[in-house]
């Protein structure tokens, strides 16, 4: 530990980065932030002086956490009412600056990681993302090196298999996006079909808390009949790193974001559940 430095210091000093690598395995900033909260208080047991790398430390104690809760979690997804989505995030330009950063903490991405095993999606994280030594993840994990590269393997494999295979550029993105929430704004079907792929599918969380699809909804035809709404507030967000939108009707609050191919919306997640909108008004902190 640096000499002089005391443990809230250092804590705070990676809380960004403590905070991302939960976020991140979990999809959900307030377990993310129940997590860093259990680790703080393990961190403030911890002899000080005989820690030599205290971002190692701190982020084989966040792994560990983490992991505990995803794997309680996962049991109480399967219950989950409809399909479950990520908790959004505001972020700033500098999230989507870094354009590694921005991909791995994308709704698209943490959906796909969803489909992980609790260690698998650990191992994936902490050495894709992060880069962390594979040393220092079989010790975060409890596993050996040799076994925790063939987890990475597989996990490459896996999100490789699923993630989206067409990459655009942010100028193009960005530009469905605004043509996407202008449609949403006129409400009306023909501009919101024209904006969308035939085959485009809507994936919606409302949890039970809010109306919403408890099934993927495919097709442009269904999806434009589904979100063809005229007396709604949409505004344009950036989320988890990319450009986004805020859609509010009738009180209620929902989150937007987009897979763009070929100019066109291939994918909408909309996030419905009020319990996963209480950050979208001040930016989340985030960074490797």
């Amino acid at each position: 530990m640096t000499a002089g430095s005391a443990p809230e210091d250092l804590f705070v000093a990676h809380r960004r980065l403590l905070f991302t690598v939960a976020y991140e395995m979990l999809g959900s900033a307030a377990d993310a932030e129940d997590v860093l909260q259990e680790s703080w208080l393990r961190w403030a047991d911890v002899d000080g002086s005989r820690v030599r790398d205290p971002r190692a430390y701190l982020v084989r104690i966040v792994t560990r956490q983490a992991l505990n809760r995803l794997r309680t979690l996962s049991r109480s997804r399967e219950e989950y009412v409809g399909e479950w989505l990520p908790e959004p995030l505001l972020t700033g330009p500098d999230v989507a600056e870094d354009v590694e950063l921005a991909d791995s903490v994308s709704i698209a991405m943490l959906t796909v990681l969803e489909t992980l095993a609790p260690t698998e999606r650990a191992v994936f994280v902490l050495r894709e993302v992060f880069d962390v030594p594979y040393g220092e993840i079989a010790e975060a994990v409890g596993k050996s090196a040799a076994a925790v590269r063939q987890i990475a393997r597989r996990s490459r494999e896996h999100v490789a298999a699923r993630r989206p295979r067409v990459r655009v550029s942010r100028s193009e993105q960005r530009a469905v996006v605004e043509r996407f929430l202008a449609a949403l704004r006129t409400g009306r079907v023909q501009e919101l079909m024209e904006v969308m792929a035939p085959d485009v599918v809507l994936i919606a969380d409302g949890g039970g808390q809010a109306g919403a699809a408890t099934a993927p909804v495919h097709g442009a035809e269904l999806v434009a009949a589904l979100l063809a709404r005229p007396d709604r507030t949409v505004s344009p967000v950036w989320l988890n790193g990319a450009p986004a939108g805020r859609i509010e009707v009738g009180g209620r609050l929902a989150a937007v974001s987009v897979e763009v191919a070929d100019g066109r919306v291939v994918r909408i997640h909309a996030v419905a559940n009020p319990s996963k909108l209480t950050r979208l008004d001040e930016p989340a902190e985030l960074t490797r």
